[in-house]
């Protein structure tokens, strides 16, 4: 069944489901703006307003016109995404989930210039199953979430004050990143030295494979950090834990292993303890520290103070990278902290080495990754959302809200490593740089050039306007 024809003004009104009319889409009324351009009645005078007191077309509407693709923030400015481009679309009849919409709106209406097959590149910790344990949980984000996450899998954890990750080894490498809070960490390198840190917000910690460890939670509230493994099939089921190995050794083992009668382990745990509540907080580290005739401390640094690091500050923000540079021991994870101010943008570039493993910890994002053949696809990203783009494809993050992101670049590799294609224009024989862009328009292909001549890499680049450089909303 077609609906009855609309006017173009109460379309558009009821197409931005806007917040002002406080009337759901969702859950229409036998009165409401839905129902009623549903049954191709005109809408009173009230909600008819807004249009009138601006002379362009709100976005998300039938008249609403952008060229150039320009973000909206529809999270900031409190608007429903509705499938209307430049002309083309129409209305949505159905169930429509207004949240989940609003935090991606390039889902909704992707700029004109995505084409193609390209997967899925994006997930929310808040769509990923939490195991609760004692004093702590846990959620896991790996290539059966995010089929594109080949290369790192991701893990989120929360333990509360004293609670315990116990000891455990993994097959995968551990790169930590401290969200919040503070963690004990104790290790055993490979030469049997034993290693006690303390960790706080933006620390890392990184643990090569087979290295076992432990964690506990300091201070009042304990902490939360984010974990990757260097395999994206990893899952947090198949760790290697100490009470699990012993619940599944026969006593008489154990008793010879260690040298003590059998007795000693009748109370042994029956099985895995996981995370679990410490029966008191740690004291210093050097209180802690095994003093025993054969232990000895380690000589390898298995933690590192990220944001202690001096940024690179860039005319929209400042980036940290961390990696086997900076951080030896870390040989198969490698990161950079970055900070996008409003209206900034980590410049177009790739990455040639490795995925780029994304997690936003604060902002709204855009991005657009570019696979060739023609294909482009754009995503958007909130705090706790991880998003992939391949090695070698192309991409930028934009900077949509009113306030900085702050995000995490993370690969399966020794260094970090980007091409920035501004510097790589700036580095490029002019007369090729503009016969490949500017052949019918040499004017402005000097005002290109002259742009890029010095061949400047601004990783997180802010371009401010003038009256004279604002481009037309009709091109």
């Amino acid at each position: 069944m077609q609906l009855p024809q609309l006017s173009r003004q109460a379309a558009g009104v009821l197409l931005m489901g806007l917040g002002l009319s406080g009337l759901s889409m969702a859950a229409p009324h036998r009165d409401s703006p839905f129902e009623r351009l549903r049954n191709g009645l005109e809408l009173p005078e009230k909600y008819l307003t807004s249009n009138k007191a601006n002379s362009k077309a709100p976005p998300y509407t039938p008249d609403h016109k952008d060229p150039l693709d320009k973000a909206i923030d529809a999270v900031g400015d409190d608007l429903d995404p509705l499938p209307y481009r430049n002309g083309l679309g129409a209305s949505v009849l159905g169930p429509w989930n207004k949240d989940r919409s609003r935090t991606n709106p390039d889902l909704v209406r992707p700029p004109s210039t995505d084409h193609g097959n390209m997967p899925n590149m994006r997930w929310s910790f808040a769509d990923s199953h939490i195991r609760i344990e004692e004093g702590g949980w846990t959620r896991q984000t790996t290539v059966r979430e995010l089929g594109t996450s080949v290369e790192l899998a991701a893990v989120n954890m929360r333990l509360d004050k004293g609670a315990i990750r116990e000891l455990h080894w993994h097959k995968e490498a551990e790169w930590a990143y401290v969200l919040e809070g503070s963690v004990r960490v104790t290790a055993l390198d490979y030469e049997g030295g034993n290693f006690i840190g303390d960790t706080n917000k933006g620390d890392l910690w990184y643990f090569p494979s087979g290295v076992p460890h432990s964690l506990q939670g300091l201070g009042e509230n304990g902490s939360e950090f984010l974990l990757i493994f260097d395999d994206g099939r990893f899952s947090e089921e198949s760790t290697f834990i100490l009470t699990d190995w012993l619940a599944h050794t026969p006593k008489s083992v154990i008793a010879e292993n260690f040298h003590l009668d059998p007795e000693v382990f009748k109370h042994l745990p029956a099985g895995e303890k996981y995370i679990f509540q410490g029966s008191q907080m740690p004291g210093s580290i050097e209180d802690e520290r095994p003093s025993g005739k054969g232990a000895k401390k380690s000589k390898y640094q298995f933690t590192h103070k990220m944001l202690d690091q001096e940024p690179v500050q860039t005319s929209g923000g400042a980036v940290r990278i961390t990696d086997s540079k900076n951080f030896p021991i870390s040989k198969t994870v490698a990161a950079a902290h970055a900070i996008i101010e409003p209206g900034a943008l980590r410049e177009m570039h790739w990455h040639p080495n490795a995925d780029e493993w994304s997690f936003f910890l604060r902002g709204r994002a855009r991005v657009t990754i570019f696979a060739a053949e023609g294909t482009a696809r754009t995503f958007d990203y909130v705090p706790g959302d991880i998003g992939i783009v391949p090695r070698n494809m192309g991409h930028f993050v934009e900077n949509i809200g009113d306030e900085p992101i702050e995000m995490l670049e993370i690969f399966r590799a020794d260094e970090f490593r980007d091409f920035s294609l501004f510097q790589w224009m700036g580095e490029t024989p002019k007369k090729l740089v503009i016969d490949h862009l500017f052949a019918d328009d040499k004017d402005a292909g000097e005002k290109f050039w002259s742009e890029i001549k010095e061949a400047k890499k601004d990783p997180i680049t802010k371009f401010s306007r003038t009256k004279e450089a604002v481009v037309s909303d009709d091109l």
